[in-house]
């Protein structure tokens, strides 16, 4: 039996989708007053990450926690570690004295951008720069601290199917404009979705990884200009570039918080999204997850965003 958090979200949803087909005895955890409505036929457990309760009844007979919940957008940074923190630590206390392996899914934002142009490897030293990549790698201390035991994965950037952060990035190119910062050509490392829960769940099961961090991501890196075109292909898109100074892109971000503050909703857009958009290098290398327990990230960017970008139109949250 599989305990799932943060089943309704977008990663989380895919996870189920992939329970569903290989037939295999999982379990959703869902917050209390919540509606299961997203989670058709699925079995479910109510329980409580800020405070513990119901934890206990939804551990019992679960073999491994794939632990998804948290938070990736928030007003403020105690928002961040509330959810991402502090959620995980009374996860592991639950946890703790149980022959359950606990599967942390962490960022490479708990990392932070690459210091060098060589990808980041486990072993570089960690140095996040947002709120959400400190909340995500205290929450990594946390766990291990509790577990040691446990396994940590930090994915890159995540897209596919279902995503809205992906989504804001391809938005403007339907319309043939892309808003990018000045300063040179950014590399990032990726992962399209179904390779991430394939991995998450190999993760949950291989017997010979305990206490082990990995990053999962495809192998090849991709620049910014290069998922412009790609995505400016699938569309058939001739797009104009619009590149903001940093300054000005920082004062964007300012006042996105601004408003996020006044509508009380956290935006996509932020001034920690921008300092975190302005570095050069987000990649990492996934070599020890594929050594040590055989892990490929097989799609590559150009299927990702042509089966993404199919899905986006269908679904009528894209038009072109």
């Amino acid at each position: 039996m599989i305990l799932v958090t943060g089943a309704s979200g977008f990663i989380g949803s895919h996870l189920v989708d992939l329970l569903r087909e290989r037939g295999g005895e999982f379990r959703c955890l869902i917050r209390r007053n919540s509606s299961t409505q997203s989670l058709p036929s699925v079995s479910t457990a109510m329980a409580d990450l800020a405070t513990g309760e119901g934890l206990e009844e939804a551990l019992r007979g679960v073999q491994a926690v794939i632990h998804l919940a948290g938070v990736t957008k928030a007003l403020r940074a105690a928002d961040y570690y509330a959810g991402n923190t502090r959620a995980s630590e009374v996860l592991a206390r639950a946890v703790c004295g149980k022959p359950i392996r606990l599967v942390l899914v962490s960022s490479l934002a708990a990392a932070g951008p690459s210091p060098t142009g060589e990808p980041i490897r486990e072993e570089t030293e960690l140095r996040p720069i947002s709120a959400y990549g400190k909340s995500k790698l205290e929450a990594e201390r946390a766990v291990r601290a509790l577990l040691p035991e446990a396994v940590i994965v930090r994915p890159p950037i995540v897209y596919g199917p279902r995503d809205t952060g992906v989504l804001q990035l391809l938005k403007p190119m339907s319309k043939r404009w892309s808003f990018e910062i000045g300063g040179g050509e950014r590399w990032f490392s990726f992962i399209y979705v179904r390779d991430l829960v394939e991995a998450l769940l190999a993760c949950a099961c291989h017997p010979q990884i305990d206490g082990k961090t990995y990053f999962v991501a495809h192998p090849k890196p991709v620049s910014w200009s290069h998922l412009r075109a790609t995505a400016a292909s699938v569309m058939r898109r001739r797009v104009r570039v619009l590149r903001l100074p940093p300054a000005l892109a920082r004062t964007v971000g300012a006042c996105a918080d601004v408003w996020s503050r006044v509508t009380g909703k956290p935006g996509v857009l932020s001034r920690e999204k921008i300092l975190e958009a302005q570095a050069m290098r987000w990649t990492c290398d996934p070599g020890r997850a594929a050594a040590e327990w055989g892990f490929a990230a097989r799609t590559s960017i150009e299927d990702g965003l042509t089966m993404t970008l199919a899905w986006y139109k269908e679904a009528g949250w894209l038009r072109y």
